[in-house]
């Protein structure tokens, strides 16, 4: 589940209950950071377009406050999810957030490799004077990336990407 495309739970448990009455006895639910239900898709644009419609002082700020309750609310996404996957289904649901196993691991040589190339591009763009920027790996090249450019901005993965055709291809659900 993408926050590019809104899911429906009963879309996503109905993909669990026909991998079991396939004889499949697990299914993994990946949600993806900021991926939404189509109800809480519409309380996100009805929030934003208040906000961007706001007329005075006081719209503005209680839309803005709509917002962050939004924001606390979509922390306990997953969680949320995964007891509506176990009503729906009859399933157990386990939830597992892979970035705290992630940072918890042993880094590969890899990993290494790319925190020094970052960690050598970050010292000699400071030994210039260079600052406001982040370092960010493009091609085989490691470049400065102004924040203005990044601070506040999500990168989407556009609705015709052949990786989201491969999905559904193999018989993926996201959710719609």
């Amino acid at each position: 589940l993408i926050p590019e495309i809104p899911y429906d739970p009963e879309v996503v448990a109905d993909a669990i209950r026909q991998r079991s009455r396939a004889g499949k006895n697990f299914s993994i639910v990946a949600v993806a950071e900021g991926a939404k239900s189509k109800a809480d898709a519409i309380l996100w644009q009805t929030a934003i377009e208040a906000k961007e419609n706001a007329e005075n002082k006081q719209q503005k700020q209680k839309a803005k406050a709509r917002l962050e309750e939004l924001i606390v609310q979509q922390a306990d996404n997953t969680l949320r999810l995964s007891k509506t996957l176990e009503q729906l289904t009859t399933s157990e649901s386990r939830v597992t957030i892979l970035g705290y196993l992630q940072r918890g691991g042993t880094p590969s040589a890899a990993d290494r490799l790319l925190a020094t190339r970052l960690g050598t591009a970050c010292t000699a763009l400071i030994n210039k004077g260079v600052f406001g920027v982040m370092v960010a790996i493009h091609g085989e090249q490691a470049v400065p990336v102004p924040l203005e450019e990044v601070v506040g901005k999500c990168k989407t993965i556009p609705l015709n990407h052949p990786w989201l055709e491969t999905a559904r291809l193999v018989g993926i659900s996201l959710g719609d």
